[in-house]
């Protein structure tokens, strides 16, 4: 029986000792991953997430430019469905609720790890980190789609009541007008709200 093919996961290591920094990168190259980017401080951690958005940022909590907690912090909040998997070789250093909560760090290694632990930390981290981003897109799709039925209903409302036509009519004419001019019903709907006086009134 044949392996299953592992797939390559893209890491981005930030780590201001070379040696041990060398040492990672061999470690991943031989673990089969792809380095898409090595730097020595936070705040290159950062700029360089942005520009070539790794699948994983693993990072030195002790950073020369401050603490590698921070560029964590910056990397989760502007490069979204990056996993940050920070390590440490500081056996006493332990994370508060708030790093967690503001680092959205999805693992902590103490440094150096087992090859196995950090293979299978990395796989974790990059596949929770899109199943992270793929629920919280679910969720604001779900909302907005929630806000898209509530304005349509409104509108559809407002004709009924302008034209004396059927709630289906009210419907129809929504509907023909988005399609006559190449434009979404929810936006159709948004101006038959905006062109009710009180509305132009608030306006």
């Amino acid at each position: 029986m044949t392996e299953p093919a592992v797939t390559p996961i893209k890491v981005l290591v930030a780590e201001d000792d070379e040696n041990a920094r060398s040492l990672i990168i061999d470690l991943l190259s031989t673990l089969g991953h792809t380095i898409v980017a090595e730097v020595s401080t936070g705040r290159e951690a950062f700029e360089r997430a942005k520009d070539v958005v790794p699948d994983v940022v693993l990072l030195d909590v002790h950073m020369p430019d401050g603490s590698g907690i921070e560029a964590a912090e910056l990397i989760t909040q502007t490069v979204p469905g990056v996993a940050v998997v920070l390590f440490s070789g500081d056996q006493t250093l332990t994370l508060t609720d708030r790093d967690v909560t503001a680092t959205a760090a999805i693992a902590f290694l103490p440094k150096p790890a087992p090859p196995r632990v950090l293979d299978s930390t990395i796989r974790l981290a990059a596949t929770r980190a899109k199943e992270l981003l793929a629920a919280r897109r679910d969720a604001e799709s779900a909302k907005q789609a929630l806000e898209n039925r509530k304005t349509i209903e409104r509108a559809k409302g407002i004709l009924m009541r302008r034209t004396g036509s059927s709630e289906q009519e009210a419907y129809r004419i929504l509907q023909r007008t988005s399609q006559d001019r190449s434009v979404p019903m929810v936006e159709i709907a948004k101006a038959v709200l905006a062109s009710e006086p009180e509305a132009k009134a608030k306006g």
